[in-house]
């Protein structure tokens, strides 16, 4: 996932939405994007009490070294300068941080902090992966957008285009959809953020 969120910065098209937010609160602080990354996911592990989420060795995992690979692997890599290059870093990025999301969330050994948030909204409240992703890389795209983070046409495709995958990838890896989520998918439904 590191090295999915260093293409998409290098591809120069738009980082996904909390990296858009990570990289607006670089902007105004000494720290690079992948140190930023480390130290926003501490604070988004307050909002999991109310869903009833608990860490565990993936969490601890997801918060130091996905920030951590993206602190030593952007200093070696360039901006891309070609649209097919670019083009193809915006691809490689999607694909590769929706496949590190569902193994690393199938494992079941913790979810990072916005995971954390994402399959507790799925969990506690019956939204889809697809919605809860869908809702919060949204809240964190405005977030980013009012701090200067990098946006473009990458921006969208990844807030539109994670949620379902993510969804895919984890029942790829066995993810573990439990009947939790399927007590408030009615409720859910009557306010129209249930999916699949």
């Amino acid at each position: 996932m590191g090295a999915a969120v260093t293409a998409l910065k290098r591809s120069q098209l738009g980082l996904g939405p909390w990296d858009v937010l990570n990289d607006g609160i670089a902007r105004h602080s000494p720290l690079d994007l992948g140190l930023i990354g480390i130290l926003s996911g501490l604070p988004i592990l307050v909002f999991w009490w109310p869903l009833r989420q608990r860490p565990g060795v993936g969490t601890v995992a997801n918060v130091l070294l996905i920030g951590f690979v993206v602190h030593r692997l952007l200093p070696h890599t360039s901006p891309a300068t070609d649209w097919p290059t670019r083009t193809g870093l915006l691809i490689l990025g999607l694909v590769t941080f929706a496949l590190g999301q569902g193994l690393y969330l199938g494992a079941g050994l913790g979810a990072g902090p916005r995971d954390g948030l994402m399959t507790g909204l799925n969990a506690r409240l019956g939204w889809s992966i697809r919605a809860a992703r869908t809702f919060l890389e949204s809240t964190a795209l405005v977030g980013g957008a009012l701090l200067g983070g990098s946006i473009g046409v990458g921006t969208i495709v990844f807030a539109l285009g994670i949620g379902p995958m993510v969804q895919v990838t984890m029942r790829w890896f066995g993810y573990p959809f439990d009947s939790q989520a399927l007590v408030g998918h009615r409720a859910a439904e009557a306010i129209g953020l249930a999916g699949d």
